[in-house]
């Protein structure tokens, strides 16, 4: 302990350079599984061109406090690097700042992502204030083996050193897209400016871009994808205006994986009323995957409703809340529909009050509409969202006036625990006490609660005339509590980590239509566009730009995902990529197998295809005009 104290008291620079050095091996350990000593080098000219300037700019008195300082503020910073990994998988960057004041709503998942191994990223500190106390009280040190302030001139040339192997390191791993390789070869620090710069670039580069450039650049980018026929069959769609003027309900279902489609335990159907839907008369759609940004939940809404990628970057609620968002509540408003939006927690929740005016709706109802029955940390059930959901459409319905109603579920949300008073399904011993046990019954519960909606549905003369819109905003099951071959043997299924975990139902209800199940790959950009072909709106006619397909009438299909993976990981009918550095070294998965596919290089055009299809899609949302925003938006 002493030891330590006295490295701070006589030379405060090394010590912590060489404390933070060994943090950030652990960091590279418990993140990317494993140290590539080369690129400690990246790290080491990251942090030592900090200290240098920390050591340039504090007073000798000062120095011992300003580099303790630094060191708790790397420290939490590699702890907090090392939770939203644990968690999403991915290397946060400084943009995830703006999601901080979001923390509080869903400390149970935070909680659940902090390992206890984490922790050792603090020892020093704890160890050093023990020190400081005892040596306050024990211990007298002369004045003299305090601080020893480096020559400034020696300072100088390290900190230029530094800072130019930085800049070199930079610019060599610049265009990497993975986001994790990057991160992983320039260390978390340099991996922020990288980001930053390449954010500057792409703003840089739409400067005078209009919407009608895009869509035009659009239909080359499909073109040469696809050949000179696009995406889809000439002439009319198919489908093309069956649900014209129909009321149209959207179910959003929290953490819902395709999986449990179907699925029976001890002889139970999982989901029963979803089950029935698809098997008589809905539209199923069994390979739709999660394409969320760092909203999550909040992206899901923007994407299902404006078929426009998130970007990755930030969450769109809070990016471009105050933009005037092409979507189906806007698209719908001009045929005389009222589009209301429910959620049971505040609606200021990732900024849902900006998020929603942004694409349009008439109105939002959140916490102050619903009786608290106290199912989770949000509040209200969903048979209680649902319940309060049919009183203002059966309004709605009696005043003639045609609506497009989104009901977004949290009934089903991480941790997954159900109070026993809704538990309506008996997991066997091999699952109780596991996240897999307590998922299984928070699906069967939003399961049952739409159930309970369609039966209302039914009651009050509306199930014949609304089109039934169902999916999965993102995974739920995480990767660390429910291990892919653990979950094969209990639930007897076959489950891959990436592609079973991001796979999510999409389910659509047309009355008076024979309902199919269509084999081809799709994402939630094509949800809206396949909704806006059943209700008969052209959006070639109306100018509207979507990044995403008609799924009921696409030949081939290619949709991109990334922030959960890499930028430039795709899904086609046949793999899930995964790049490397780039597309040479990076990895197939076939989609039927789940076995890897060593010669994938027919694949290239794809993945050209998503990084320009999503770079287009950022350079549109961001050109968006900003919306006139009214008094109490």
């Amino acid at each position: 302990m002493i030891a330590i104290l006295n490295g701070y008291r006589k030379a405060p620079f090394w010590t912590v350079f060489i404390i933070i050095m060994l943090k950030i091996c652990l960091f590279r350990q418990f993140t990317f599984g494993g140290i590539d000593y080369g690129r400690l080098l990246a790290d080491a000219a990251a942090i030592l061109t900090l200290l240098c300037v920390v050591e340039l700019v504090t007073t000798k008195i000062w120095k011992g406090v300003a580099f303790t300082f630094f060191n708790a503020l790397i420290s939490f910073l590699l702890f907090a690097c090392c939770v939203y990994f644990s968690f999403f998988g991915s290397i946060p960057t400084y943009t995830a700042l703006y999601g901080l004041d979001q923390v509080g709503q869903v400390k149970d998942s935070v909680n659940s992502a902090i390992q206890l191994k984490y922790y050792i990223l603090f020892a020093d500190l704890a160890v050093l204030a023990v020190a400081y106390f005892v040596s306050l009280i024990f211990l007298k040190v002369p004045k003299g083996e305090y601080q020893r302030a480096a020559k400034p001139l020696y300072v100088g040339i390290g900190l230029a050193v530094s800072l130019i192997a930085s800049v070199l390191y930079i610019r060599s791993d610049l265009d990497i897209s993975n986001e994790l390789v990057q991160a992983e070869r320039l260390g978390v620090l340099n991996y922020q400016v990288a980001t930053a710069i390449n954010e500057s670039k792409v703003n840089s580069a739409i400067k005078g871009a209009t919407a009608g450039e895009t869509q035009s650049t659009l239909e080359e980018l499909e073109q040469g994808l696809n050949g000179a026929g696009g995406p889809v069959e000439a002439g009319t769609p198919n489908y093309f205006g069956v649900a014209k003027g129909m009321n149209v309900i959207v179910i959003q279902m929290e953490s819902f994986q395709n999986m449990m489609i179907g699925l029976e335990v001890d002889g139970q159907e999982v989901t029963p009323v979803l089950n029935e839907l698809i098997n008589t008369e809905a539209f199923y759609f069994p390979k739709v995957f999660q394409q969320i940004g760092q909203g999550n939940t909040s992206d899901a809404e923007f994407i299902s409703n404006t078929g426009i990628y998130p970007t990755g970057a930030i969450a769109m609620s809070k990016g471009y809340g105050d933009r005037e968002i092409p979507s189906m509540p806007r698209l719908l408003a001009e045929r005389d529909y009222v589009s209301n939006t429910f959620h049971v927690n505040d609606v200021t929740f990732w900024d849902r009050n900006n998020l929603y005016p942004a694409l349009g709706f008439t109105k939002y109802y959140d916490r102050p509409s619903f009786n608290n029955d106290k199912f989770n940390g949000f509040g209200a059930s969903d048979e209680e969202m649902y319940r309060v959901g049919m009183e203002k459409l059966v309004e709605l319905k009696n005043e003639q006036k045609p609506f497009y109603a989104q009901f977004v579920t949290t009934s089903s949300h991480h941790p997954f625990w159900v109070p026993s008073k809704f538990l309506n399904i008996k997991v066997p011993a091999s699952l109780s006490g596991k996240q897999l046990g307590h998922y299984v019954s928070a699906i069967n519960y939003t399961d049952k609660a739409i159930g309970g909606l369609i039966e209302e549905l039914k009651a009050n003369g509306m199930w014949d005339n609304t089109v039934l819109v169902i999916y999965g905003d993102h995974f739920g099951m995480q990767t660390k509590e429910n291990d892919p071959e653990w979950v094969k043997e209990v639930l007897g299924v076959n489950y891959n980590e990436q592609i079973s975990r991001f796979n999510i139902p999409f389910i659509v209800r047309v009355p008076g239509v024979d309902g199919k199940t269509m084999e081809g790959v799709g994402g939630q950009v094509d949800m809206m566009p396949t909704l806006a072909n059943l209700l008969g709106i052209s959006l070639k006619e109306e100018n509207h730009t979507v990044f995403g397909k008609d799924l009921l009438n696409t030949k081939r299909n290619v949709i991109g995902m990334r922030y959960y993976m890499p930028t430039g990981s795709f899904f086609n009918d046949d793999i899930m990529f995964v790049p490397g550095k780039g597309f040479e070294d990076g990895t197939a998965i076939d989609l039927k197998t789940f076995e890897p596919v060593e010669d994938f290089s027919q694949y290239r055009a794809d993945y050209d295809y998503v990084l320009e299809l999503m770079k287009l899609s950022d350079a549109y949302v961001k050109m968006l005009p900003a919306r006139t925003v009214t008094e109490g938006q």
